[in-house]
């Protein structure tokens, strides 16, 4: 299982990582004003993420001539 650390940046701002099981960061948030909105988008991730769609842009798109 994962782990979310929320931590202040040196702009003073909250931020979260989402660490995997090795300890290597999967996530990492944007700058939050508040602890509580830092907490408010781990939650979110926690109710999205399980039904996200994958898209995927490595796709070569298809050359029309």
């Amino acid at each position: 299982m994962g782990t979310f650390e929320i931590f202040l940046g040196a702009d003073g701002q909250f931020y979260f990582h989402l660490k995997a099981e090795n300890g290597l960061i999967i996530a990492a948030s944007q700058g939050y004003t508040s602890k509580q909105s830092a907490e408010n988008g781990i939650e979110s991730i926690k109710r999205v993420a399980a039904q996200a769609e994958v898209m995927d842009q490595t796709a070569t798109p298809t050359m029309i001539s």
